[in-house]
């Protein structure tokens, strides 16, 4: 009898411990790939949160800038695969769609406030937009008005030059530059390669009615890119030769007020508040092309995806943690106030960025948003890095400008071609 009960009680702790771990994997595990660093560590924060919530284990791996869809590629075919990933748009959806979920049935979605923010095909959703953002020239209204000008008669590159070759004749008396420096190097090179580029890439897509991605383009509009590029380069903080260099830090010059003009976006609000809140205006970034009620650069290239081949449990998982970050009021105030989000959710909580309301102000005075064209890249790492050394020569080598139409132009055909084979 002895022996038969400790059969049983063998048996019983082994279905017990058996049916424990059974319980812990029906929760299921949460990997987010995220794509911006400069949120990491609030991501961070916030998937603590949830785990100690609900017992749920969320990991947050950030790409290092410039290399997220390398990464996803080599993390999407491992046994632990992210979950929750990024597209960049219509785009990043070509290449992804066999990983996204059809998300037309879920809460994220359906807290979405407009259809506008969804990637769809038909009845399918395949990936959300969780953050609206705006870049442009974030100004030190203190230091402009310094120097003696006023934000608001800064309305066409005509003005803009003025200003800034009138502050750089008068440097050394005033103690600051025009423009933050424009570094091409690997962490600041983006914001010249994609941003600025965006402007002759906008306008031409514009005048031609251009949707979606065409096999080429004219560079119809890069005599003007030249030009605020140029103005850029002559009147900032650093040399032209040294535009290269990895020793620059533009947001530093702009915090230790450097500098005038720092083109950069709302999510930069968090490192360069500390000139204060009243000292911060946000500027087009004119280029002497349909300026009259010509708005900030708006949109978005941040979509989440759920990768459709994990297993059911993370999928309900990555899904249930989703709902929890745009419905919880820990996750809304991380989203708006921790990260700096103007997210296109129903229960969305407003921002405590000065950026991103001034964001808001342009579109709600009927000014036009210059819309984020660069999405529609073709091989988009490839054509910017070629992009970045043609004006790094033409800069810092005194190459010459058609160096950089070539690799605008031309390089826009051969990437188009190279993404289809």
């Amino acid at each position: 009898m002895k022996k038969y009960l400790a059969l049983i009680l063998t048996l019983i702790f082994i279905v017990g411990v058996f049916s424990g771990c059974g319980e812990k994997d029906d929760k299921g595990s949460v990997y987010y790939l995220n794509f911006k660093p400069e949120q990491d560590s609030a991501w961070q924060q916030l998937a603590k949160d949830y785990t100690d919530q609900t017992g749920v284990e969320v990991k947050v791996v950030t790409a290092a800038q410039g290399t997220y869809e390398q990464t996803l590629l080599t993390e999407i075919d491992k046994d632990e695969a992210p979950t929750l990933f990024q597209v960049n748009g219509t785009i990043g959806l070509e290449s992804w769609k066999d990983y996204c979920l059809d998300l037309s049935d879920t809460s994220v979605y359906k807290q979405l406030v407009s259809d506008d923010f969804a990637l769809k095909e038909g009845n399918k959703v395949y990936a959300v937009a969780y953050v609206y953002e705006a870049f442009g020239l974030i100004t030190n209204k203190k230091l402009l008005k310094k120097a003696g000008y006023n934000i608001e008669e800064i309305n066409s590159f005509a003005k803009l030059k003025q200003v800034a070759e009138d502050i750089t004749k008068r440097k050394k008396e005033l103690g600051f530059s025009a423009f933050t420096s424009s570094s091409l190097s690997s962490s600041s090179g983006w914001r010249f390669s994609g941003h600025l580029a965006n402007m002759p890439l906008f306008f031409e897509f514009e005048e031609d009615n251009i949707k979606g991605q065409p096999s080429k383009i004219k560079g119809t509009y890069l005599k003007n890119f030249k030009n605020i590029w140029d103005l850029y380069i002559n009147n900032s903080t650093i040399e032209p030769k040294t535009i290269t260099s990895d020793q620059h830090d533009a947001t530093a010059e702009f915090k230790n007020e450097k500098a005038v003009f720092y083109q950069n976006g709302t999510w930069e609000y968090d490192n360069v508040k500390s000139v204060g809140d009243e000292n911060l205006g946000f500027l087009p970034i004119f280029i002497g092309v349909n300026e009259e009620k010509q708005g900030l650069c708006s949109g978005t290239e941040n979509y989440w995806a759920v990768n459709s081949q994990a297993s059911e449990q993370d999928i309900k998982a990555t899904l249930d943690f989703l709902d929890w970050v745009v419905t919880s009021d820990k996750g809304t105030t991380a989203l708006a106030q921790k990260m700096g989000f103007v997210s296109p959710f129903k229960n969305a909580k407003k921002v405590n960025n000065v950026l991103s309301n001034i964001m808001s102000d342009y579109v709600e005075n009927g000014n036009y948003s210059v819309t984020w064209v660069f999405s529609v890249t073709p091989n988009v790492d490839v054509w910017r890095n070629d992009l970045i050394d043609a004006l790094a020569e033409y800069t810092a080598g005194n190459g010459s400008w058609k160096l950089v139409e070539e690799a605008f132009v031309k390089g826009w055909e051969n990437q188009y071609k190279a993404s289809k084979q």
